[in-house]
């Protein structure tokens, strides 16, 4: 490989994107053999010694990468769109091709993970998996006490069981009511066609937790990678489900 620039071989080893990169780089986080970087430096990646905060940098073939996205909606969660329409493969610039965990509908936005580890994708999407997602959904008008008891005793969806999930009322008003759906399993739409079947409308469904991993703070089409805590805490809660089968 011709030497690059050190930003561009920073995005292709999947640490960050290039315009992170350079961030990093004006900071004085990047040495190359020993000597601290600075922008527009080129680097042979065959023969320089590339340094992140003091830790070597890894070739993106051989580093799992863990990322959170907050997916907006109007996005699609797949890696390309025969419709032209943008994916999250478009907002995700990390130099390095990750994968949606799961989906989160066209309309829907909030917590996407993303990577290329193929091993722990299986076990969270796996329906035996158990890892919960919890969504803080946003319903057209006043909902009342019996709408809700209704919502809670859906069992069946089109002749198929589904399994038991937790409702809970957050605020209401005349205008609107927000609920937290927290569900084990995730078949297609499912919150949405729960309320179908009780004749409630959802104007924003957003997901705000999966497993451990909560959104937080992160803003609309925004993104970033897991810390340690983090990624430990969601391996540790598949492991426990695969020990409760």
């Amino acid at each position: 490989m011709e030497s690059i620039k050190l930003q561009k071989y920073v995005a292709v080893c999947g640490l960050m994107s290039r315009r992170a990169a350079e961030r990093e780089i004006e900071l004085g986080n990047f040495e190359v053999n020993g000597v601290t970087a600075t922008l527009g430096i080129r680097v042979d990646p065959q023969n320089d010694a590339v340094t992140y905060k003091g830790k070597p940098l890894t070739a993106a073939n051989d580093r799992k990468v863990y990322i959170m996205l907050n997916k907006p909606k109007g996005v699609v969660t797949t890696m390309n769109d025969e419709k032209g329409r943008r994916t999250v493969a478009d907002v995700v610039d990390i130099g390095v091709r990750v994968y949606p965990v799961g989906r989160l509908d066209l309309n829907s936005e909030g917590l996407l993970l993303m990577t290329n580890d193929g091993e722990l994708t299986n076990a969270i999407t796996h329906p035996s998996g158990e890892i919960k997602k919890t969504y803080a959904v946003t319903l057209k008008g006043k909902v009342e006490n019996e709408e809700l008891d209704r919502l809670r005793a859906v069992r069946m969806l089109d002749g198929e069981k589904i399994a038991p999930f937790e409702l809970e009322l957050i605020s209401r008003n005349e205008q609107s009511s927000v609920v937290r759906f927290t569900l084990s399993e995730g078949k297609n739409r499912e919150i949405r066609r729960i309320c179908e079947t009780v004749g409630v409308y959802i104007t924003k469904l957003k997901r705000i937790s999966l497993g451990p991993l909560r959104l937080g703070d992160l803003k609309t089409g925004e993104y970033r990678e897991l810390n340690s805590t983090e990624l430990r805490a969601l391996k540790n809660a598949v492991k426990r489900g695969k020990e409760t089968k």
